[in-house]
């Protein structure tokens, strides 16, 4: 098996999902034309010509229906010859689409693919494909779909974490998101698209007294879905500020093998990807984390840079009071609390992320993390090439 790296990754800021958002006016396909256009002008003519495009997408209908990333290779002007494949895994799209390209390339199957992932939720909403799934209460009743709010309701419950341990991660995110906003190391492969220079969903006038007053938003679910918690009740705890922002975004990565003439930025050591309970809802990325730190033969104590997605407040408080892992370690520019969860970008924007927060500090090792509604997730451990 080859050696696989990540020659680069950029992604957009995050706009919010409205139609005055900051990209609301681009087309999903123009998100990633712009993101392939700076992966081109920083990686030159071997970015125009990858052997596929994989783009993870959650909501594949309306404006991102129709294969959405066929629709996008025809939009950037890819070759012909060039693969498209949309991908579907829930939260942790993003990264499944790089993770499929690392494997295509490590077995022989092509040598440079561009993956990521986009998700315009300004032009498609959430749930907006209608799947018979959402509402189908002829199910076994652990197999029916809970929405991921309810389920972040449901696991802080059951593992105790307190409505004073979503406050402060939340305003840890908020903060740090803030403040990376002035840190040009930290946003180096943040591609300005559209009108949008900046994250526009953070919200830096959050406070510990903002957050403690904030009412709980989504008590209500939990009737509506009885039968699928099959009468379980729990006191809910996230409010509007503990869930992440509805949003827009793309990000895109040249993967590929050795002796494409460019330096890579990173090389892949592990990837993987694991299933979960589905009542437990956001926890299979904590499986495919300790699957691929074991894959890569490394603790968390090794990693010096760790993106793990902040699927609610409780999925990171879960991750700082469970995990042997430096805080000051993780989510370095704030995280989805503060940017926001555009769904099928997710993974390609926060393993860009992790990137430029490698090269920032100057480390070896970084571990990026995706966890999604009714037990998907995803992992990758990287080394920082010259570390």
């Amino acid at each position: 098996m080859t050696d696989v790296y990540l020659y680069d990754a950029v992604r957009t800021p995050r706009g919010k999902a409205r139609p005055d958002g900051g990209l609301a006016a681009l087309s999903p396909q123009e998100l990633v034309r712009q993101q392939a256009a700076a992966l081109a002008a920083r990686c030159g003519d071997i970015a125009t010509t990858p052997d596929a495009l994989l783009l993870g997408c959650v909501t594949q209908t309306g404006a991102q229906g129709g294969h959405i990333a066929l629709v996008s290779k025809l939009h950037a002007g890819l070759p012909d010859q060039t693969a498209a494949h949309s991908i579907n895994n829930y939260c942790a799209s993003g990264l499944s689409a790089i993770g499929q390209a690392v494997a295509k390339v490590a077995s022989g199957e092509m040598t440079h693919i561009l993956a990521g992932g986009l998700e315009s939720m300004s032009a498609t909403q959430f749930l907006s494909d209608r799947a018979t799934f959402y509402t189908n209460n002829e199910l076994p009743p652990r197999a029916r779909f809970v929405p991921p709010v309810l389920g972040a309701d449901r696991l802080a419950h059951a593992e105790g974490i307190t409505r004073a341990e979503l406050d402060a991660v939340t305003l840890a995110s908020q903060q740090k998101a803030a403040a990376a906003e002035q840190d040009a190391a930290l946003q180096a492969s943040r591609i300005a698209t559209g009108s949008l220079n900046g994250e526009e969903c953070i919200r830096p006038q959050t406070s510990a007294e903002s957050l403690a007053a904030a009412p709980a938003a989504f008590g209500e679910l939990q009737a509506q879905y009885a039968g699928a918690l099959e009468g379980a009740s729990f006191e809910p705890l996230h409010s509007i500020a503990h869930a992440p922002p509805i949003c827009d975004g793309a990000g895109l990565a040249l993967v590929g093998g050795e002796g494409l003439g460019i330096a890579p930025r990173a090389r892949v050591i592990a990837f993987a990807e694991s299933g979960g309970d589905p009542a437990a809802s956001l926890t299979a990325g904590f499986a495919a984390m300790d699957k691929v730190l074991t894959r890569a033969g490394l603790t968390l104590v090794d990693i010096d840079r760790i993106e793990f997605m902040e699927a609610f407040a409780v999925t990171i408080a879960k991750f700082l009071r469970d995990r042997d892992a430096d805080p000051a370690r993780a989510n370095v520019s704030g995280g989805h609390l503060a940017k926001g969860h555009p769904m099928g970008a997710s993974g390609a924007i926060l393993t860009s992320t992790l990137l430029d927060a490698l090269d920032a500090c100057t480390g070896r090792y970084g571990l990026v993390v995706l966890t999604g509604a009714m037990g998907v997730g995803a992992a990758m451990v990287v080394e920082r090439v010259g570390s």
